[in-house]
């Protein structure tokens, strides 16, 4: 039997919201793979669906910046939610956003390797991390283009612990594509819309959803009808152009878009930290170290 640890439990249990028993009868039951406790749980009715990225980690800040027709997001991570706090490290993460938005590199290598006034991008992250006293880490980009008859949204939560870049094509109203961001940080969506949907998550899903209906007792001959509804409220939980709009949820986001004259184009979503496991630090252990610089 695999070894399943009070972390362990601790995990599937933020994760799904269920019991510490319930948590680790599962894991026992599919042998301490955490993807597949998630699973077991929902097709006995006791969870909703879990995801690894929602494990929210490392600190630190995500900006966007624009340059014409093309913008740029990135996120760079520092060790405590002090140092996002630090002004020279925005003005860091906005500069990094402006670089790269500039000069568009191929490759992290190649971000790295930008002149800069102060020298590249990587002495820039070094000087910081001198000056500031924690690992400061350049983590991704990305870079995003549009047409001459579209608008780049940019929205900053927090001041960019969640930060999204959307393209609305057929408008040059960068508030409507901005609106368009800013419910993209607030829902999560994962696809703009049903069409990117792999069909291999579909069929996943379909799988869970029909263990689910038929753990629930309902008689196999209506199984299929409840599998095909819930499916179809799957795809529109998860595709942005579906979902209620978060500023007016009697319309759904297409709507909204199509009222402005446009059609949502892509999105990119960056919550810092999102996938990196977080050490567990004692809090006031972190403050102290702090005190101490």
């Amino acid at each position: 039997m695999a070894d399943i640890s009070a972390k362990m439990v601790k995990e599937l249990r933020d994760m799904t919201g269920v019991g510490m028993m319930d948590a680790k009868r599962a894991l026992v039951e599919v042998e301490g793979d955490m993807d597949k406790a998630v699973d077991y749980l929902r097709e006995k009715g006791m969870a909703k669906a879990g995801k690894k990225n929602d494990r929210i980690a490392a600190e630190g800040l995500a900006n966007v910046a624009v340059n014409g027709n093309f913008a740029a997001i990135v996120e760079v991570n520092s060790e405590t939610d002090f140092v996002s706090k630090n002004e020279m490290f925005q003005d860091l993460v906005k500069s990094i956003a402006k670089e790269v938005a500039e000069n568009k590199p191929a490759s992290m290598e190649e971000a790295l390797a930008i002149k800069t006034d102060k020298g590249t991008l990587e002495t820039e992250l070094i000087e910081a991390q001198t000056v500031i006293g924690e690992k400061i880490s350049f983590r991704r980009f990305e870079i995003v283009e549009k047409a001459d008859n579209a608008a780049f949204g940019a929205y900053l939560h927090m001041g960019g612990r969640i930060t999204v870049l959307s393209v609305v094509d057929g408008t040059t109203d960068e508030e409507v594509a901005k609106d368009i961001a800013m419910h993209v940080a607030a829902i999560n969506p994962r696809y703009v819309d049903e069409t990117q949907i792999p069909q291999e998550e579909l069929d996943h899903e379909k799988t869970v959803l029909t263990e689910q209906a038929l753990n629930e007792g309902k008689p196999a001959n209506i199984v299929d009808k409840m599998v095909i509804g819930r499916l179809n409220k799957f795809k529109a939980e998860i595709s942005l152009v579906d979902q209620p709009f978060v500023k007016d949820p009697d319309m759904t986001v297409k709507n909204y878009v199509s009222s402005k004259g446009g059609t949502v184009n892509s999105f990119v979503r960056f919550e810092v930290g999102e996938g990196i496991e977080k050490r567990e630090d004692n809090f006031a252990d972190e403050v102290m170290s702090q005190m101490k610089k």
